[in-house]
């Protein structure tokens, strides 16, 4: 796939320079990054939360869990970004999460700590060899934009739900966001978020939290190690990790134009994850629908300065996990219509892009737009066989599809043109 313009203008800028870095900031970069931050917090944190309480964790192996994966995706994030100048969002693995919700009860805590830190060094093994990158490359880009287009549209389609249950405060900040985008669509985004939780305050949905700041201590578990937990946890937790996040997190940066670096992205996210984990870090890795708000023209009009959103996202995570325990009361306070509704709008502008991909074959032909709508089917549907998140049998299926109705077919055209032509 050929390089953008502002791509190669991101490789010849990488590095940190504190006065172009400062040069860069924008508001809407930071407010970008902000709103990454709020949707992981408003959403995924909670599973982490609900797989937390099943396994029969204390409240301090629970804060240390949400430290480790807030500060380990912050410093990921930051770093990342400022070094490539690409908005590179990292988070903790969503579907491993989940997929924690049935299985972390079943083990010792310190053997699942094992198991993490065994699935980072596997990942660490495809993200070094560069293995998983060629994999990714050797996909048509329609059935990867597909990919992309099926992980984002759940979430833009819960907006309709949202606005249905809270008309004033989802369906206001959805008006927001339409009218900002006409007046000044450079804000359109921070300015719906500041409508809806003014609508949230005037209507009543929003309640007085509680706070006490306190900073979370991490709790450091000395991790021990069983083949029973490793096949359990590690084997699955690798695949659905890069399967349904790093898979998708690299499209993402890649439909909007960037070139990123997967050896790079990959490996860091990977070493994070292996020393996060014995304070409960499961994993992190990039992040797909997040990653979505900081690489649209949301974060910025210029696609070069939008990795201010992804260095802005790191220093939020941060923050937010040095305060978690404050944090995740004051979000508890917000109403779920608002921050559905927000991250339905802010991943608009992904969600179109990802679209006209899918239907720009290049020389790929029209087999792959057959492969890319079913593609798009599976993997916006959700379903998880074997444990195993829908994009990764989203692609499965996609590339099926179109080494079926494509393998060998140029060969018989060609051969029945030169028929003809000697006809």
């Amino acid at each position: 796939m050929p390089k953008s313009h502002h791509a190669e203008d991101q490789t010849k800028r990488s590095g940190v320079h504190l006065p172009g870095v400062l040069g860069d900031v924008s508001i809407s970069a930071i407010c970008a990054g902000f709103i990454a931050v709020a949707v992981s917090y408003a959403g995924p944190m909670l599973v982490i939360i609900q797989a937390a309480q099943r396994a029969g964790l204390n409240d301090d192996q629970t804060a240390s869990w949400v430290w480790a994966v807030s500060v380990g995706s912050g410093i990921v994030g930051l770093v990342l970004s400022l070094f490539t100048r690409q908005p590179v969002v990292v988070a903790w693995s969503v579907p491993g999460s989940a997929l924690l919700l049935t299985v972390l009860g079943d083990y010792e805590f310190s053997d699942a700590i094992g198991a993490y830190i065994v699935a980072g060094l596997l990942g660490l093994v495809l993200s070094l060899s560069g293995l998983f990158g060629r994999l990714l490359a050797a996909v048509p880009r329609p059935i990867l934009a597909a990919v992309l287009a099926g992980v984002l549209l759940p979430f833009v389609l819960n907006v309709t739900g949202a606005v249905l249950a809270s008309p004033v405060v989802a369906g206001g900040l959805a008006v927001a966001y339409f009218v900002g985008r006409r007046l000044f669509p450079k804000y359109a985004v921070p300015g719906a978020l500041v409508v809806g939780v003014v609508l949230s305050v005037i209507a009543g949905q929003a309640q007085s939290p509680e706070l006490s700041l306190a900073v979370t201590v991490p709790l450091f578990t000395v991790p021990t190690f069983s083949i029973q937990a490793i096949m359990g946890i590690s084997i699955p937790l690798l695949i659905v990790t890069m399967a349904g996040q790093n898979g998708p997190g690299l499209v993402m940066m890649r439909t909007s134009g960037y070139a990123p670096n997967d050896r790079l992205l990959l490996t860091g996210t990977c070493v994070a994850s292996v020393i996060f984990a014995p304070f409960g870090s499961h994993a992190i890795n990039l992040a797909a629908i997040t990653a979505g708000i900081c690489c649209g023209r949301e974060a910025h009009e210029d696609p070069a300065k939008r990795y201010i959103a992804g260095a802005a996202g790191g220093v939020f995570f941060i923050g937010f996990g040095l305060f978690s325990a404050t944090i995740l009361d004051l979000f508890a306070a917000v109403p779920g219509e608002l921050i559905t509704a927000m991250a339905g709008v802010a991943l608009l502008g992904a969600l179109q892009g990802s679209m006209l991909d899918m239907l720009d074959t290049g020389s790929h032909g029209p087999a792959a737009i057959e492969a890319a709508v079913v593609t798009l089917i599976i993997t916006a549907s959700g379903i998880a066989p074997l444990g195993i998140v829908s994009p990764f049998w989203g692609v499965l299926a996609g590339t099926a599809v179109y080494l079926l109705l494509s393998v060998g077919r140029g060969r018989r055209t060609v051969k029945t043109t030169a028929g003809d032509a000697a006809q």
